[in-house]
């Protein structure tokens, strides 16, 4: 369970760097799309 957290907040810090650095609303919101979409498909597939 640990080594889930720190995979989570790992993800989300680069997730934080990567939307600091595109810095477009519009892309940033297809990225969010685009992987939410993904991370269930391949958490419920």
């Amino acid at each position: 369970m640990k080594r889930l957290i720190g995979y989570s907040l790992f993800c989300i810090g680069l997730g934080m760097v990567l939307m600091w650095i595109i810095s477009s609303a519009v892309i940033g919101f297809l990225l969010i799309c685009l992987c939410m979409v993904l991370g269930y498909f391949l958490f419920c597939g």
